[in-house]
């Protein structure tokens, strides 16, 4: 049995990333905690260890599990780690507008303003 591994080669392992050079440039790129410190891809994590990944914006907290090297299947990755992210508040989607769908008329701006809150001009 491993007692430590590679935290790039491990989050490639359980499925955070798709590849694990995206792990490997994530930690280069400082996205990834152990135990709250920026880490090399190189870095060991142990079980026991959380690791603290920023995907889209948001942090994911994992607790280590287990301890993979190589990439196995969706539900046995699931195993080798503990979801410890709270939960997102929902988001209201604000004045999106289709692609391709062109430059908004003057209506449709002031509307679009209206819904982000930005009305204060119009309240003469």
């Amino acid at each position: 049995m491993v007692d430590s591994a590679r935290v790039d080669s491990w989050l490639w392992a359980v499925r955070v990333y798709k590849t694990r050079s995206a792990a490997t440039t994530a930690c280069r790129a400082g996205h990834v905690r152990v135990n709250g410190e920026k880490v090399k891809a190189a870095q060991a994590i142990r079980i026991g260890d959380e690791v603290r990944v920023r995907i889209s914006g948001f942090d994911r907290i994992l607790g280590v599990r287990q301890i993979l090297v190589k990439r196995v299947g969706a539900p046995v990755a699931a195993l080798a780690y503990e979801d410890r992210t709270p939960e997102r508040e929902p988001q209201a989607a604000l004045g999106l507008r289709d692609r391709g769908a062109g430059r908004p008329t003057k209506r449709e701006r002031r509307d679009i303003d209206k819904l982000r809150g930005r009305d204060e001009f119009f309240l003469d």
